[in-house]
């Protein structure tokens, strides 16, 4: 067996994996504002608790975190998780679970993994997952190989330069993700409305202003959440073709929890991308919905366990 673990900013999703790749155990659990090192002890009694009362063996561990990871240094930056500036989730690990093989990658990296090993990306080598939830990042399959750069950030996008001007916001989140991501989202609803003092409708009434309140009330034709996904079709729609230009991808898949309720708007989405991007890429490129179901990077983390377990083992007995 192998777990696997989707670390996000919010929530935890841990998975236990056969080696053939069937889930044979998956839950979710919220983090709670846990913080730092409460953070990596939550971790390791979750992975306990989940195979507390299986009798396989625990071959290897996946972690997909919600940042970069430092392999030289075993140092995890998570902007999402305070506390996380420079973590040490390996040795956290190992602490509980002695000398297990560890596999730790951004969550990014993780998404189009799963989805090119279980996904709709099976059939492709280039391919970009984009996924949009507390944040927004992007996986990169690019000639059948995973775009990680020289130091780990490729798939960044939330750092795209969308706008005109260049605000302190953006410091801490990259500018598209300041708007556009499901934390993004709630943040540009909150400050229409206190740029509206007549504004009344029932997004007022939500406090605190959650994402999924924004959706809700655009189902209700509510002004606030149709200016505010209005915008945020066409900044989705612009980074798309800023990635379909440089990187001619043959799909595109969307996920996280905002994609979800934003599918809706995939039509939208592909034609603001087409009147931006460049036309021969943009005519081809095919853009769907995650086929895992919110688990995208739940499998790419049990794929990498896996393959570091095979790898181990492959060198022990060579």
């Amino acid at each position: 067996m192998v777990i696997s673990i989707d670390l996000g900013g919010t929530k935890l999703w841990i998975g236990l994996f056969s080696e053939s790749g069937e889930c044979l155990k998956e839950q979710r659990t919220a983090l709670d504002d846990l913080k730092g090192e409460a953070v990596g002890a939550f971790i390791c009694s979750k992975i306990s608790e989940v195979t507390a009362c299986q009798t396989e063996r625990l071959s290897a561990i996946g972690v997909a975190i919600p940042g970069m990871y430092d392999p030289d240094h075993d140092r995890v930056w998570a902007p999402n998780i305070p506390g996380w500036e420079a973590y040490p989730l390996k040795a956290r690990l190992r602490q509980c679970f002695g000398n297990i093989p560890i596999s730790i990658e951004d969550d990014r990296t993780c998404s189009i993994l799963g989805e090119v090993w279980q996904g709709k990306a099976r059939e492709a080598a280039n391919a970009i997952f984009i996924t949009v939830g507390t944040g927004i990042g992007a996986g990169i399959l690019s000639g059948g190989s995973v775009i990680r750069g020289a130091s780990g950030t490729a798939g960044a996008v939330g750092w795209m330069a969308l706008e005109d001007e260049y605000k302190a916001l953006y410091e801490s989140f990259g500018c598209f993700e300041s708007y556009s991501s499901g934390d993004g989202i709630a943040r540009l609803a909150q400050s229409l409305i206190e740029q509206t003092p007549d504004y009344n409708g029932m997004l007022r009434r939500e406090i605190p202003l959650q994402t999924a309140a924004v959706f809700k009330a655009a189902e209700k034709e509510d002004p606030v959440a149709l200016h505010v996904l209005t915008y945020c079709t066409a900044a989705w729609g612009r980074a798309v073709a800023n990635l379909v230009s440089i990187l001619n991808p043959e799909i595109i898949i969307f996920g996280g929890g905002v994609f979800g309720p934003a599918l809706k708007y995939l039509e939208d989405i592909k034609a603001e991308m087409q009147k931006w991007a460049q036309p021969l890429a943009a005519g081809r490129v095919r853009m769907v919905g995650s086929g895992l179901k919110g688990l995208a990077c739940l499998y790419g983390a049990a794929w990498s366990a896996i393959q570091l377990s095979y790898q181990n083992r492959t060198s022990i007995y060579a």
